[in-house]
């Protein structure tokens, strides 16, 4: 069968696999200005180009002020570039949003303190005015290992078990994409090992597009089947660099030689980033 010669096709950098742009997430030649005064502005990213395969894990590192969340938040149509373009699946990312195919989760969890545990997982469908299929939603509260605490409320959890409900919660509408804002940010070395461990076996189950922007270098390459590396002034992108460990990976992993060497290859590309500036 012959190809369609007017679909999107992109060409691979050497020693990367073939990216389809019509399935995954496609950043292109994004700018974004913002206005600081009435004659001033601040050019808080440059000409950065992303594309990730469906289905794929790909995370964003660099300092902070390189523009990471300001990428995502494009991503979730909560920011639009000022030049370029971001498209996710062929479509922008406000066709998603209105379809309710965007799961987002930020640092903060932001869950509501009167709601449960079940309740917070099922706000999006009641806001979305689709039916609460309550098997579907229990079914998450065991993918984040939270049952026995379906009537708990947010003060009554541990800032990880927050976390948990606030990925639940941006899952229970199935979403083709998955967006993480530094979602294990506040949390100590241990818990934050441990939900990666849960971030990584949700993801494996639902096989769903995730873009993750983190500072951690240990969690972006635990998880990651791609790291994108960036620096500031403006925000680029400054290098990728595929991830082939096998899975499911795990905490031993992070003490093995080619763990240990992915994470110095990224901390000198930053570095160097760093000092380029």
């Amino acid at each position: 069968m012959s190809r369609d010669e007017s679909a999107p096709v992109a060409t691979a950098r050497p020693g990367t696999a073939p990216v389809d742009v019509a399935a995954g997430i496609e950043i292109a030649g994004v700018d974004k200005v913002f206005r600081t005064g009435a004659k001033t502005t601040f050019t808080a990213l440059s000409d950065v180009t992303v594309r990730s395969r469906k289905g794929s894990f790909t995370t964003l590192i660099g300092p902070s002020g390189c523009g990471k969340s300001t990428l995502l938040r494009m991503c979730a149509a909560l920011e639009s570039p000022t030049s370029g373009s971001v498209r996710i699946d062929g479509v922008p990312p406000e066709q998603l949003r209105r379809r309710h195919k965007l799961g987002v989760a930020f640092q903060d969890s932001a869950l509501l303190p009167w709601r449960t545990v079940t309740t917070n997982i099922e706000l999006p469908l009641r806001v979305a005015g689709t039916r609460i299929d309550r098997a579907a939603v229990q079914d998450l509260v065991r993918l984040v290992g939270l049952e026995g605490f379906e009537s708990a409320r947010p003060a009554q959890l541990s800032g990880g078990m927050r976390q948990r409900v606030a990925i639940a919660r941006a899952l229970v509408l199935e979403p083709d994409v998955l967006l993480l804002d530094e979602p294990f940010g506040a949390l100590d070395t241990m818990t934050r090992m441990q939900l990666n461990d849960e971030l990584q076996r949700i993801w494996s189950e639902r096989a769903t597009t995730t873009l993750l922007v983190t500072h951690s270098l240990d969690e972006a390459v635990y998880l990651s089947d791609r790291v994108i590396v960036m620096g500031a002034g403006p925000g680029r992108v400054i290098g990728e660099r595929e991830v082939g460990l096998e899975r499911p990976r795990l905490a031993a992993l992070r003490t093995a030689a080619e763990f240990v060497a992915l994470e110095a290859e990224l901390a000198a590309m930053l570095a160097t980033a760093k000092g380029a500036r």
